[in-house]
């Protein structure tokens, strides 16, 4: 596919990496974030892409992002997430609602915002979970939630908006970014944390923006409502270690 690609979240570990494959490929693309700086920055490497300087949480920043990026979008990825964890009894109605406000939310109105566009081209959708919605980690209260809100999001904007626009989700494991840095600081820590894996290391911002990238593709035309986890198999396989 070539045509106009959106990646909101474009400067974390995974929209980046989705943004150099598509711009390889030939898209025009419109990068969405909150950091000026940073943005400016990809969209320099990325001759030709629009970057628009815009929160997840302000709706009506959004809603403008969503408009400039013009009549027919045929690839939409909210690459956003947050990584919040407390005790449940330390989680706060704040937490949660700033979870779900960031992660649920602001993927609803991104497709919202862009659904005419979206239809026009009858283009793709990639929202992004985690494994903790699903496998149950302690502390993930607030994030489980909302990550959990994005996968049924998924299933629903896949019913409603077929057959002309396809949805699905990537539930990733721990990946290396600046989000995960208090994680993964730590050498020890990081070691420790990639040997729960089967494949026992952490994620690369590549591995997502690999599945992201072929979702979004025709090569993926029969596919939507689904949810694709990549996390080295730590999800559902079981190691004799």
């Amino acid at each position: 596919m070539v045509g106009t690609m959106v990646v909101i979240g474009a400067t974390g570990a995974v929209g980046a990496a989705l943004a150099r494959r598509r711009a390889a490929q030939g898209d025009r693309l419109v990068l969405v974030a909150r950091d000026g700086q940073r943005l400016a920055a990809l969209a320099a490497e990325l001759p030709g892409s629009l970057a628009v300087a815009a929160d997840a949480t302000d709706p009506a920043a959004l809603r403008a992002a969503l408009a400039g990026a013009g009549p027919a979008i045929d690839g939409l990825a909210y690459c956003v997430g947050s990584i919040a964890l407390k005790p449940l009894k330390r989680t706060t109605e704040a937490d949660f609602l700033d979870a779900f406000r960031l992660n649920a939310l602001g993927a609803a109105i991104a497709v919202q915002a862009a659904q005419e566009a979206l239809v026009t081209a009858g283009g793709a959708v990639v929202l992004f979970s985690t494994i903790a919605a699903r496998a149950g980690f302690p502390n993930h209260a607030a994030i489980a939630a909302a990550k959990g809100a994005v996968e049924g999001l998924t299933v629903a904007l896949a019913a409603e908006l077929a057959p002309a626009v396809r949805v699905n989700c990537i539930a990733p494991s721990l990946t290396r970014s600046a989000m995960a840095a208090p994680l993964i600081g730590n050498s020890q820590m990081a070691e420790a944390i990639a040997r729960q894996h089967p494949i026992p290391r952490l994620g690369e911002g590549a591995d997502s923006a690999a599945l992201a990238d072929f979702l979004l593709s025709a090569a993926a035309g029969w596919i939507t409502g689904q949810v694709f986890a990549v996390d080295g198999g730590r999800s559902t396989v079981r190691t004799r270690g």
